[in-house]
């Protein structure tokens, strides 16, 4: 265990800088991927930019291409955590989106399908979802209803938006019952507006429920909470760092023999750049006195997990499946944990304030109860069967 202490601590000395290309290349992979799919001027990019809460000019710089004419955008740019895939416009006549099914449908996690409502025209938005269920690749189908206010009259408003949501359910295989139903909790219409006055969408917060239920990673993301005191704003500041750094820790453990190494040294990376974002240097007396305060069995029990998590990986076919995504959600959920308690800690550091040991370890155990359910939901919807999310 000794040995174990010093080595993490070697991850947070600057003059160590293990090489974890593998580790991040492995997150990038699995990035919680949305694909947006439309017709030119369907509201794609403006839905990024709501979602995401950056301006259209920095989402059209941050596009990058992946094929000839699709591109993605992740975000946050240098430590991402979602990727938003958009292809070019369906229906414009010198457009084939073949390519670009077969690359975008191995890569998405969910497909959100942008309609605006006023158009009852999508025959290439249909036939590219026929292509797409073809491929039984997708797991989660949103159906997103744009510009619904040009339609003045709210009958006719209604039964466009029904009439164009009807025939993607078609195209999917859905029946009318399994989404007209008042009870029923997926493939219903959402429908969003920006009302220009107030600079601001209707039915952003369903979009939001929406998005969550399939890809959990954006509840992190979009979840705002209040802050009782400046420790708390600081750590705000710092959480998609937190998150970035805890996805590429899961990402890793999910690989045989690789979390074992990789993790402890993704987390001491992390530690090193919250600590240097705080103005405070990691020394030997500070990391054992930051250590002990997560609690006395803190050390055994995080070795004995992660060396179990490891040899269950090694178990045939449930080792690959149900293994690896334990052992991806529990590293996930200890570095995002392990983050928080550590800017709390570095938060009164910097300040030359004494340092509430009951304070630490709730932070962290509360972070890691809170992210581990987050997790388990990422797992489960990465693993549920195709027939249950068409």
């Amino acid at each position: 265990m000794n040995r174990f202490f010093k080595k993490v601590y070697q991850y947070i000395n600057p003059s160590v800088n293990p090489d974890l290309a593998p580790a991040f290349d492995e997150w990038q992979k699995h990035i919680p991927t949305l694909w947006l799919l439309g017709k030119t001027g369907a509201g794609k990019s403006t839905l990024i930019q709501t979602l995401t809460g950056s301006s259209l000019v920095e989402i059209g710089n941050g596009f990058q291409p992946c094929t000839r004419t699709a591109h993605h955008y992740l975000y946050p740019a240098e430590n991402p955590l979602v990727c938003f895939l958009d292809t070019r416009g369906l229906g414009e006549a010198d457009y084939d989106p073949t390519e670009d099914i077969a690359m975008c449908s191995g890569k998405s996690h969910a497909l959100m399908v942008v309609m605006k409502a006023e158009e009852p025209e999508q025959s290439g938005l249909l036939a590219a979802l026929k292509q797409i269920k073809r491929s039984g690749m997708i797991k989660h189908l949103l159906v997103i209803h744009t510009a619904v206010n040009s339609i003045v009259d709210t009958q006719e408003r209604q039964r466009a938006i029904e009439y164009n949501h009807q025939r993607v359910m078609d195209v999917w295989g859905i029946k009318p019952a399994q989404w007209q139903s008042e009870t029923a909790t997926i493939y219903q219409p959402i429908v969003v507006d920006l009302i220009p006055d107030e600079a601001q969408f209707i039915g952003i917060d369903i979009l939001h429920h929406a998005l969550t239920d399939a890809l959990p990673m954006l509840s992190l993301l979009s979840n705002q909470q209040a802050h009782t005191n400046r420790e708390e704003q600081n750590f705000y500041q710092l959480r998609q760092e937190v998150l970035w750094y805890a996805g590429v820790a899961g990402a890793s453990d999910a690989i045989p023999a690789v979390g074992l190494f990789s993790v402890p040294a993704i987390q001491g990376k992390m530690l090193h750049s919250l600590a240097n974002q705080y103005g405070v240097s990691w020394n030997k007396k500070d990391y054992a006195e930051f250590v002990g305060m997560l609690g006395s069995g803190f050390l055994l029990q995080y070795l004995s997990k992660l060396g179990l998590n490891q040899l269950v990986k090694f178990i045939p076919a449930y080792g690959q499946t149900v293994g690896s995504a334990t052992a991806a959600a529990m590293s996930f959920s200890s570095t995002y944990a392990i983050g928080r308690a550590a800017c709390m800690y570095l938060y009164h550091r910097s300040k030359g304030e004494s340092i509430s040991k009951d304070q630490i370890k709730l932070a962290y155990q509360q972070a890691f109860t809170t992210v581990k359910q987050v997790a388990d939901r990422q797992q489960l919807s990465k693993s549920s069967p195709k027939k249950d999310h068409a």
